[in-house]
């Protein structure tokens, strides 16, 4: 029989434990965190905090509520909630791309 295994707590371990605490904080700064350029959607102005970690992927960090400030979500809120819903704003994805093209943002890889 097969059972499910979670990871392991290092209860027993406190001093591991403190090294898996400590690293994970370092893990979500670097991944989360650091590195975050601001940039300023085209279409409304509105400023998020980007990071490309390669070209398929990145983070979007929204410094106000998009809906308060975005035309595309504000409108997205209007509507309700909808299967599907896209989590982005094609105008802001635009200016993401543009600003990798023009050397603005650079990418990890």
């Amino acid at each position: 029989m097969t059972t499910w295994a979670k990871a392991p707590d290092f209860a027993d371990r406190p001093d591991q434990r403190a090294q898996v605490r400590a690293q994970t904080v370092l893990d979500k700064e670097h991944y989360m965190e650091s590195g975050l350029t601001p940039i300023a959607c085209q279409s409304c102005g509105t400023e998020v905090l980007v990071r490309k970690h390669s070209h398929n992927q990145k983070t979007v960090q929204w410094t106000v509520n998009p809906a308060d400030h975005c035309p595309v979500f504000r409108k997205m809120a209007e509507a309700g909630p909808t299967f599907g819903k896209p989590d982005s704003c094609p105008n802001l994805e635009k200016t993401i791309d543009h600003a990798v093209a023009e050397g603005l943002l650079g990418i990890d890889d």
